[in-house]
């Protein structure tokens, strides 16, 4: 049995798949990280493995979050950084990022920065190593992203896994 495909069936069918993609869409639940403002933060410095690219798209990433300049450092001993913010030796990665009193310690995904602004209590997250397809990392994620919680050199348990 041949097919016949007219002009109108074609239109028709475009525009179902359209509706039903769309529908999808908006009732995935899943929303938008939060752009400018809405962080609410006032300072932002982002502390960097000297010569690291992966660093600097990072930074690149959250430029599209904050209204407030990113200030990168580099040329700065960046285990002394680590140490004194209280980075656990077994949560750290490339980079350190200092969000008013938030540390944030690797290529950690704005969704699990915006929890932890809002919930004010945690005094610093990270996502250890640098893992594919995580915000600056190239690749594809291939596993729950785990940030834990930390303070005062102590890891703490999972904040949130993304």
């Amino acid at each position: 049995m041949a097919s016949h495909w007219t002009r109108r069936r074609f239109l028709g069918t475009l525009l179902g798949t359209a509706i039903v993609s769309v529908a999808g869409c908006l009732e995935s639940g899943s929303e938008l990280p939060p752009s400018g403002d809405e962080l609410g933060v006032t300072t932002a410095t982002q502390f960097s493995a000297p010569g690291c690219s992966c660093c600097g798209e990072y930074a690149t990433y959250l430029r599209e979050y904050l209204d407030v300049e990113l200030v990168e450092r580099s040329s700065i001993d960046i285990g002394g950084i680590k140490q004194q913010y209280g980075v656990p030796d077994d949560l750290l990665s490339c980079h350190t990022l200092v969000l008013d009193s938030l540390v944030v310690e690797g290529h950690v995904p704005i969704d699990a920065i915006v929890a932890a602004l809002e919930q004010r209590s945690v005094s610093g997250i990270a996502l250890p190593g640098m893992p594919a397809g995580s915000p600056g990392m190239p690749g594809e994620q291939t596993e729950p992203f785990s940030i834990y919680e930390f303070s005062s050199g102590e890891t703490g348990d999972v904040f949130v896994e993304l």
